[in-house]
């Protein structure tokens, strides 16, 4: 498996050059000329949840054979299969063709890149329990570039197919085993609406969440998080509650976020302009505090070929800044696919894989 890794950097080679080096050489207009779909967008069916009960239609889960969500660095090993609590892992977007405003579902580039995210990111998990992460008909990376009415609708159609694999997931998995929700960027956006939409309607499935990390995308305090379900992190022991950060070395510039954040409507009905984003600080599962280097108990540093990828401890220091940034210091040497303005947007999880293994840890030991 090691030798399939290839880091999940190397996953990220076709977003990372379309995000960043083809916005710093041509601007954003280029950009979404080259990645955003040139068709309408077309209505598709519904997936129902009873095609989730098979197995192909999940990238892990814990009878996979050769499950990737099991990769762990030297030094690491998974847990014991039917232990622990139930992992809901939402991947990031991995298609990037503009060939259309969704995924199909059984790209083989795509779901191999896939892969590649639960191997570095929901793999941080797999002590915790057992890790389930469904394919979905995801929006294409363009979709994130444009506020056209075929956006909002393959995001739309993407949310249906986790819905109905989050419905497929509570029946296979019991009426009271504990249930961690985890996602990123694409992944989680979609976790947002499923805790707005899912858990914050059913008080018997809020009281077996032990803690949902909506990671790389931002949650307003103001006018999401009342409408969540969860209440935001506050102590590093503490359940039932959301955690969310996004990364920026500094000198950081979140006006691409922001521009675009500001301009947008809450799940309250309010426009999120100006209001504050959960920040949670990975190193000491609470937020609005700083912690040095000292406090990282290890980034997930990739080999020179990408074969494979190391933990290092105390390197990267942690604190909440702004209206809810995470900055890291000084940029840290961990790939060369950072987005405009220091944002370390893909290496929201290998920053601090360590210790959000520990944070997953130590809380479904409280909930239990």
């Amino acid at each position: 498996m090691a030798r399939k890794f290839l880091y999940f950097v190397s996953a990220l080679i076709v977003l990372a050059i379309a995000a960043a080096f083809a916005y710093r050489l041509f601007g954003t207009q280029l950009m979404r000329f080259a990645m955003v779909p040139g068709e309408a967008f077309h209505e598709k069916p519904r997936v129902a949840a009873a095609l989730y009960e098979r197995p192909a239609m999940w990238l892990a889960r814990p009878d996979k054979p050769g499950n990737p969500a099991l990769w762990t660095p030297p030094g690491y090993t998974a847990g014991a299969r039917g232990t622990g609590a139930a992992i809901f892992f939402i991947h990031p977007t991995s298609y990037v063709s503009r060939d259309h405003w969704n995924a199909p579902i059984d790209d083989p580039e795509t779901n191999a890149r896939a892969d590649l995210f639960l191997r570095g990111q929901a793999s941080a998990f797999n002590a915790a329990g057992d890790i389930w992460a469904p394919r979905y008909r995801q929006a294409t990376f363009g979709a994130f570039l444009t506020s056209a009415d075929s956006s909002a609708r393959a995001l739309q159609l993407a949310y249906g197919d986790v819905s109905a694999a989050f419905d497929a997931f509570l029946k296979q998995v019991g009426p009271t085993r504990p249930i961690i929700l985890a996602g990123h960027s694409q992944g989680a956006l979609h976790l947002t609406r499923l805790l707005r939409d899912r858990v914050a309607t059913d008080p018997a499935l809020a009281k077996r969440i032990v803690a949902a990390y909506v990671v790389g995308w931002p949650v307003s305090r103001t006018t999401d998080l009342p409408r969540m379900g969860l209440h935001e992190c506050r102590e590093p022991a503490q359940i039932r509650c959301i955690l969310s950060w996004q990364s920026f070395a500094e000198p950081a510039d979140p006006s691409l976020i922001v521009d675009t954040y500001d301009k947008t409507i809450g799940f309250d009905g309010r426009p999120r302009d100006h209001t504050p984003m959960v920040c949670t600080n990975p190193l000491l599962g609470r937020p609005d505090t700083p912690a040095p280097a000292s406090a990282n108990l290890g980034t997930l540093y990739p080999s020179k070929d990408l074969g494979t990828a190391q933990i290092v401890a105390g390197r990267v220091p942690a604190r909440c800044i702004d209206r809810g940034f995470l900055a890291i210091g000084d940029a840290p040497d961990v790939g060369p696919y950072v987005l405009p303005g220091n944002n370390f947007h893909v290496y929201d999880y290998s920053l601090f894989w360590a210790n959000v293994r520990a944070d997953a840890n130590r809380r479904l030991a409280a909930f239990k």
